[in-house]
């Protein structure tokens, strides 16, 4: 009956996250930490979750020229490496559950605090290569350690330096999720070579039509306040839980 709940939770999680371009590897993690599955099934799970969901959306935005590689490449170029590092990193199950439940804390506080915000023109591009560079290192490591995409972090801070408008934010952090995704996933098998398919298979099932359906009914069918606001709460109150029961 759980995993059934669990299924339904997953779809529900992809329908809703994909129609604002993101995976949903946070809301994935906090699920399956509250009841209390392996790190080593947990990790590559969200992981694999979040790539079902974003290469469609990522597709899209590439189709609409929504992609601008020129200005993205430095978030991406340095999110990689550090991404696989952080999947290969040796962690105890202990540890990961603090930081899984410090992240989704952290996470939920940036969600709730977040405005959207649309840049004129003149002022919606930071060039700040070292910044970009910096940022996409750093939330490339700590996604691939913990399992997320590593967009829920990324999207606020971009809208926060004033980035660019908020489809090309969006656009970057769809593919941000992607590569992250990707690359730590690769990193985490490389060192434990192993996935538990008999539970993950029926996941990606649900994401891929949770998303699906998501990325076709768009943010405009949903209000993304109410999103961002019952989401952080979702995850602040999984994320407390997580660090009541291993801190």
């Amino acid at each position: 009956m759980e995993f059934y709940v669990l299924l339904i939770s997953f779809f529900i999680i992809a329908l809703i996250y994909s129609s604002v371009g993101f995976g949903g590897g946070s809301s994935y993690l906090a699920l399956m930490g509250v009841m209390a599955i392996s790190m080593n099934v947990m990790r590559p799970a969200a992981l694999l979750c979040n790539i079902v969901v974003v290469t469609s959306g990522t597709f899209i935005f590439y189709k609409e020229k929504l992609l601008d590689f020129k200005k993205s490449w430095p978030f991406l170029i340095s999110s990689i490496p550090f991404a696989f590092l952080g999947g290969y990193w040796p962690i105890t199950e202990n540890t990961f559950f603090k930081i899984l439940g410090v992240t989704l804390v952290v996470a939920s506080i940036i969600l709730w605090i977040q405005r959207d915000y649309q840049p004129d023109k003149e002022h919606s591009v930071s060039e700040n290569k070292a910044l970009n560079l910096g940022l996409g290192g750093g939330i490339g490591f700590l996604s691939g350690l913990v399992g997320i995409g590593g967009g829920i972090f990324l999207s606020p801070i971009l809208h926060f330096i004033r980035w660019d408008q908020v489809r090309k934010i969006s656009a970057l952090a769809s593919v941000f999720i992607l590569v992250n995704s990707l690359s730590g996933l690769a990193g985490q098998l490389s060192r434990s070579g192993s996935l538990d398919w008999k539970f993950i298979l029926p996941l990606l099932l649900a994401v891929l039509i949770g998303g699906q359906i998501g990325s076709r009914l768009g943010a405009r069918r949903f209000n993304t306040v109410y999103i961002k606001r019952t989401t952080a709460i979702l995850i602040l109150v999984a994320g407390l839980n997580i660090l009541k029961d291993h801190w």
